[in-house]
């Protein structure tokens, strides 16, 4: 296979008035395109901080990070944010979705966020997001008309509208109940298996880290 994802001597590092706080120090990682990764680790060991280096919405404060052989933690903001929009998908312990906006406008907002006409071809493809991932039928409905499960479903489609090439999770099971994390834990590996995505993941749950490389930070 080949590496989609790098991060090369990666430390981070947050200031106060008083001191500094090392959160790690000197990670390097390699990612295979299709391949699953768990970041895990105790509370406050720098696994969202991780994610969110790998993912472009942080920066480290040493190191490199490589995404489809393209660094990018030296872009603009401007243009990282154009990048993410294009190449990467969240998935978050918390939906986010828009309390005013259907499951089907929710699902369509990366696209509009990234200046797509919303034709019908493109409306199309989102539907059958929702489709292939069992929602179909509560395109119409707002986020408080959905199940946690069908949120967190919308949640998953609106991260694969772009076809992005990463998708990052975290604590993607971490506000469900035990029905609905099986749930969102069978649609990950369905994005792994059968539409070839690579994830990322940071998590407490053993169930899922343990069907993935592992990224340990202690």
């Amino acid at each position: 296979m080949t590496n989609i994802l790098s991060g090369k001597k990666l430390s981070k590092e947050y200031r106060t008035v008083v001191d500094k706080v090392l959160v790690f120090e000197n990670i390097n990682l390699e990612i295979e395109a299709g391949s699953a990764t768990a970041i895990i680790g105790q509370s406050g060991r720098g696994k969202t901080t991780l994610l969110n280096i790998l993912s472009g919405l942080d920066r480290p404060t040493s190191g490199e990070v490589f995404l489809n052989q393209e660094r990018i933690d030296n872009k603009s903001e401007k243009d990282l944010s154009d990048f993410r929009n294009r190449n990467i998908g969240f998935v978050f312990q918390h939906h986010y979705l828009l309390e005013d906006f259907t499951a089907l406008d929710n699902v369509l907002i990366p696209l509009r966020i990234g200046g797509k006409k919303i034709d019908p071809e493109t409306a199309d493809w989102a539907l059958e997001l929702l489709s292939n991932l069992g929602i179909y039928e509560r395109r119409e409905h707002y986020p408080d008309q959905l199940s946690g499960g069908e949120r967190q479903r919308v949640a998953i489609a609106r991260a694969l509208v772009f076809n992005p090439l990463v998708v990052f999770a975290d604590e993607p099971t971490g506000s469900l109940d035990k029905k609905n994390s099986a749930m969102v834990e069978e649609m990950l590996w369905e994005l792994k298996d059968k539409w070839n995505k690579t994830l990322v993941i940071a998590t407490h749950n053993m169930e899922i880290a343990k069907k993935c490389s592992i990224i340990d930070l202690g």
